[in-house]
C-alpha cells in the first residue's frame, strides 16, 4: 500500500518532524515517502508531484500557517483522484474536529493529538478490515455522521524510534533547521497556547537523543532547534544536555532553546557564561506582558524580576544570543499598558524582540472566553485579532507600524550604534521612537515598495530630519559608521552625498602616504601602498573621536576624521582615527 506524508512548511529551510515521527513508528510493516513543501509552491506543482507517487493514502500534517493552502491542495488532489484516502492531523486539526470534518469533505480521517500509533493502526484497518471502531484519537464519517474517537493512550516516548537518520534527508542536513524534541507536554497553563491543554511533561531517552544529535552532526547538520516547550523545567535535566552540546558540538553549530526565563537558576547562567562558547546556544524567551491583571486572566504565573535577572545575567556574559517574544492585544492590556510592557522589556536589550499578535487558536482559554472581553478576530487562520473591548483595530494598526520598523532596524542589527544614540538621547522611550518613526514610514508610502540597505538609510534620515530634537550632527555620523560597518568590502557609493568630502579626502590621502605614523602603530602595521589606500580604504569627516568610541563608547566631540580600511582577507572593516 503506498502511503505518502505531505506538509507544507513555511519556509524550505524548516524541517517537518511530525511526519518523520509518523514515517519511523509505522515501519517496518509500512514504509511511507516523505513529501515536504513550501506554502508559496503553487497548488497546481505540488498535486503534480504527489500524482507521480501514486499514493493510496495520502496524509498532511496541518498548522495554522499552512491550514488554508493544505486544505486547497487536498480539495484539488481528490478531483483528480477521488479513491486516494486523505489524512490530517497536527495541532490545527485536533481540536475542533467537527470543524474540519465539516468543512473540508474531502478530508477522510483527522488523527487527533500524538499520532504515531494512530497513524499505524488506521494504515492497517485501511488496508485489510476497513473497522476503525477500536482505533481511538481519530475523527472520520459514518453512514453521513461525524465520529470522534478521543485519544486513549499516551504514548511512551522512549519506546519511539528516531526520526532523524532516513538516508533520504542526508543531503538537505546542512541547509535546513533540525527541530529536535526532547520532551512533550507543558508545566504550565497560558491560556493561549495550545501546550496548555496537555496536562504534564514527559520524556524522551535523553541517551538516545544525545546519539540522534552524534549522527546529525557527523553528517553536516549545524542548526538545531528545540522544540520542547520548556527546556529548563528541570534543572539537572537542562545542564546534563548544556554540558553534553558544550562538550561534543562540532565547530559552527547552532543550538536554540525555548527557556523560561523565571526560574533560570544564576548558577546555570554561570556555568554558561563560563563553559559555553560563543554562539553556540541561543534562548527565545516569551515574556509575552508586564501587565499583571492581563497575566493573572491568561493563568501566565511569571516574576518578571527574575526573568529580568536571567536575560541581564545572559547578557553580561557575551555568549548567548536572546530572542524575547511579546504578544499585543492579550485581555485587558490596551495600548498604554502595552506601550509601557515594550518599554519594560527593550530595556532588557534582547538581540531579538519579536512583536506578534494574539492569536486565537483553536482549543485554548483565550478563544473560548472570547466574548468575555468582546474580541474580533479572523475567521480563518492564523485567527489574529481584530480588536477587543480595550483595544480598537486603531490601536492595532499603531502597533503593527512599531512591530514594522522594530524587525527592519532592531532585529536585523543595521544601525545598532544610532539606534542605541537616539532612542537614549532624544526620545521619552524606546516605543516612541519606534511608534513615530513606523508612523512616518506609513505616511510615506514605504510599506507598500521594497527596500535596500541605502534606502534604510535615507528613510531613518528622512524621518530624524523632520524631527527637532534630533542632533544631526551626531547622529549622521554614527549612521555612516553603521553603514560602513554593514560592508564587508568598500562600497561603491555611501547613502550620502557631499560633493565636499571628497577633496576633504583626496589632501588627508597626502598626509598619510607620506607620514602613517600620524594614524596610528597599528596603522603603520598594515604596511598599505598607495595602490592598497585607494583601492580598499574610505575617508570620512567625523564629529567625534571614533577609537574612544568603539573602545569605550565614548562621545569625545571634536573635528575629525575617519580612515575605515576593507581588507580583502578579513570579513569586518578596521577603524582608524585622525585628529585634524
Amino acid at each position: 500500500m503506498k502511503v505518502v506524508l505531505a506538509t507544507l512548511n513555511a519556509k524550505y529551510i524548516h524541517t517537518n518532524i511530525g511526519i518523520r515521527y509518523l514515517k519511523a513508528h509505522a515501519q517496518p510493516e509500512y514504509n511511507p515517502e516523505l513529501a515536504e513543501y513550501t506554502i508559496k509552491d503553487p497548488s497546481l506543482n505540488i498535486i503534480t508531484d504527489l500524482y507521480k507517487r501514486k499514493p493510496k493514502v495520502l496524509g498532511f500534517s496541518c498548522y495554522i500557517w499552512n491550514i488554508e493552502e493544505t486544505i486547497e491542495v487536498i480539495q484539488l488532489y481528490k478531483k483528480i483522484d477521488p479513491n486516494v484516502v486523505i489524512i490530517v492531523g497536527g495541532p490545527e486539526v485536533s481540536y475542533d474536529v467537527q470543524y474540519w470534518l465539516d468543512r473540508a469533505l474531502e478530508i477522510d480521517f483527522v488523527v487527533i493529538g500524538e499520532g504515531e500509533i494512530t497513524f499505524k493502526k488506521l494504515l492497517k484497518a485501511i488496508e485489510t478490515t476497513n473497522d476503525f471502531s477500536n482505533i481511538g484519537g481519530i475523527g472520520f464519517r459514518q453512514d453521513g455522521k461525524n465520529i470522534i474517537r478521543p485519544q486513549v493512550e499516551k504514548i511512551d516516548l522512549t519506546t519511539l524510534p528516531s526520526p532523524y537518520r532516513f538516508e533520504e534527508d542526508l543531503p538537505e542536513l546542512s541547509n535546513r533547521i533540525q527541530y529536535i524534541e526532547t520532551s512533550r507536554g507543558c508545566p504550565f497553563s497560558c491560556q493561549f497556547c495550545l501546550s496548555s491543554i496537555e496536562v504534564g511533561v514527559r520524556y524522551f531517552n535523553r541517551e538516545v537523543i544525545k546519539d540522534d544529535i552524534r549522527y546529525m552532526m557527523a553528517k553536516g547538520a549545524r542548526v538545531f532547534k528545540f522544540v520542547d516547550r520548556t527546556f529548563n523545567i528541570s534543572r539537572s535535566y537542562a545542564m546534563d544536555m548544556f554540558q553534553f552540546l558544550i562538550d561534543e558540538h562540532v565547530e559552527g553549530t547552532v543550538f536554540q532553546f525555548e527557556i523560561t526565563g523565571d526560574i533560570m537558576r544564576p548558577e546555570v547562567i554561570q556555568f554558561l557564561n563560563e563553559n559555553a562558547p560563543k554562539g553556540l546556544f541561543r534562548f527565545e524567551i516569551g515574556v509575552q506582558s508586564t501587565n499583571e491583571e492581563t497575566n493573572e486572566l491568561v493563568q501566565r504565573r511569571q516574576n518578571f524580576e527574575k526573568l529580568s535577572r536571567t536575560v541581564n545575567l545572559v547578557r553580561e556574559g557575551n555568549k548567548i544570543d536572546q530572542h524575547l517574544d511579546l504578544i499585543a492585544g492579550l485581555p485587558e492590556e490596551d495600548y498604554h499598558s502595552f506601550r509601557k510592557t515594550f518599554n519594560d522589556v527593550f530595556a532588557l536589550k534582547p538581540e531579538e524582540l519579536q512583536l506578534g499578535f494574539l492569536k486565537m487558536l483553536r482549543g485554548t482559554g483565550v478563544r473560548l472566553r472570547a466574548k468575555e472581553h468582546d474580541y474580533a478576530y479572523m475567521d480563518y487562520a492564523p485567527y489574529e485579532i481584530l480588536g477587543n473591548n480595550i483595544l480598537p483595530f486603531e490601536d492595532i494598526v499603531r502597533i503593527k507600524q512599531v512591530e514594522d520598523v522594530l524587525e527592519k532596524y532592531w532585529n536585523d542589527h543595521r544601525m545598532d550604534n544610532t539606534l542605541e544614540y537616539i532612542i537614549n538621547e532624544v526620545f521619552e522611550t524606546p516605543f516612541d521612537f519606534f511608534q513615530l518613526f513606523g508612523s512616518y514610514w506609513e505616511e510615506q508610502g514605504w510599506s507598500r515598495i521594497g527596500h535596500q540597505l541605502e534606502d534604510l538609510f535615507k528613510r531613518l534620515f528622512s524621518f530624524l530630519t523632520n524631527n527637532e530634537k534630533t542632533d544631526l550632527s551626531v547622529t549622521k555620523d554614527l549612521m555612516k559608521l553603521d553603514y560602513f560597518l554593514n560592508h564587508k568590502y568598500k562600497p561603491r557609493k555611501p547613502w550620502w552625498d557631499e560633493v565636499s568630502e571628497k577633496d576633504f579626502a583626496k589632501e588627508l590621502y597626502k598626509q598619510i602616504i607620506t607620514t602613517p605614523e600620524s594614524v596610528s602603530e597599528d596603522f603603520v602595521k598594515l604596511s598599505l601602498s598607495e595602490k592598497d589606500l585607494n583601492k580598499h580604504t574610505i575617508i570620512e569627516p567625523i564629529g567625534f573621536d571614533i577609537d574612544e568610541y568603539l573602545e569605550n563608547n565614548t562621545i569625545k566631540q571634536g573635528q575629525y576624521a575617519m580612515l575605515i580600511y576593507f581588507s580583502p582577507k578579513e570579513l569586518k572593516p578596521s577603524f582608524f582615527t585622525i585628529a585634524i
